[in-house]
């Protein structure tokens, strides 16, 4: 009994993502008992530079799912304010990082009105804002990778902290705790939940969630834009093609963060564990030798593992057969005693 209740606490929704992340650590660092480069300071950085780019961008996208919808548009607004804050912030570093931002806000905020507005799906409308997006940066870049001039800042966004952190995963981890902050101790975290829960409920209570529907995807066009400036920044050059697959990852690392397909269910702590776990995997499976396809291998069985865990079926026969359980070792029970 003690085992199972456990167990239940263990891989329950809001802890599971926490639960994967430390059990990926423990089994790498089985595997690499004879080498030690899993625990090196260099894997270490190279989890938490990873996490600075596909981090902001699983946070949009987690918050999009949150409220149930899906920002597909999450790549191109990566791409786009990459090239725009090279464009424009070689000589004012902030004033590319805004306008690059920026746009990425503006992004978000026309594709909320459109889908509030208009009353259409999430998916359609980033779609479309997407393929916008990537054909407004191969206009802006001639389909040409820039160069950024300014190394000083590329420098500067990738020097070691403490050897473990760099300012970039320093300013996505500062992200980060601003949205838990947000989510847990103010009321938009409350109608953020609410409106993924149940939209039409939420509305009859009077809450506006047309409007946190057009925050929400603000949000989420500000973070991934940010993911773009500082990789661009960092890289100290900008190209149109540039994490045009950052889709998937993205996408993965909210799920195995704890956020439900469905809406109502998920926090940006989640999320953050879901993209570390990720991140981890990726940097410790190449520390000790693996080969690349096996992150991919071990991520599909992962999601596979979530699926089969959040699916309403399997858990009404499980609650059905714990109770038909119960009910037998009842009437056993009474046999015994009667007898």
């Amino acid at each position: 009994m003690i085992a199972r209740n456990v167990a239940q606490r263990v891989f329950a929704p809001s802890v599971r993502p926490f639960t994967i992340m430390v059990g990926t650590i423990v089994v790498l660092g089985l595997l690499d008992r004879g080498t030690g480069y899993f625990f090196s300071v260099g894997t270490i950085f190279s989890v938490m530079q990873l996490f600075a780019t596909l981090g902001l961008v699983a946070l949009g996208l987690g918050l999009s799912m949150l409220i149930r919808e899906f920002d597909l548009s999450v790549s191109g607004m990566v791409g786009l304010a990459g090239c725009i804050a090279v464009m424009t912030g070689g000589t004012h570093p902030w004033l590319g990082a805004l306008l690059g931002v920026g746009a990425g806000l503006f992004g978000g905020l026309l594709q909320g009105l459109i889908m509030t507005r208009l009353s259409l799906s999430s998916v359609g409308v980033t779609l479309g804002g997407l393929l916008t997006l990537q054909g407004l940066t191969y206009v802006l870049t001639d389909n040409q990778t820039i160069s950024y001039p300014n190394m000083a800042v590329a420098l500067g966004l990738n020097a070691p902290l403490a050897g473990l952190f760099s300012a970039r995963s320093a300013a996505a981890l500062a992200v980060f705790a601003v949205a838990a902050l947000a989510m847990h101790y103010t009321r938009l975290g409350r109608d953020v939940i609410a409106t993924g829960s149940d939209r039409r409920a939420s509305r009859i209570a009077g809450l506006n969630t047309d409007r946190v529907v057009i925050g929400v995807f603000a949000a989420s066009g500000a973070s991934s834009a940010l993911a773009g400036v500082l990789l661009s920044y960092s890289l100290g050059a900008a190209s149109p093609v540039a994490l045009s697959d950052v889709l998937g990852p993205a996408a993965a690392a909210a799920i195995v963060g704890g956020v439900s397909v469905v809406g109502g269910r998920g926090s940006p702590m989640g999320i953050a564990a879901g993209v570390l776990t990720l991140c981890i995997l990726s940097s410790g499976l190449s520390a000790i030798g693996v080969a690349p396809y096996v992150h991919d291998l071990v991520t599909g069985a992962i999601l596979l593992v979530i699926a089969v865990l959040d699916a309403p079926d399997l858990a009404r026969r499980i609650t059905t057969w714990r109770l038909d359980r119960a009910e037998r070792r009842q009437r056993n029970a009474l046999a015994g005693t009667s007898s």
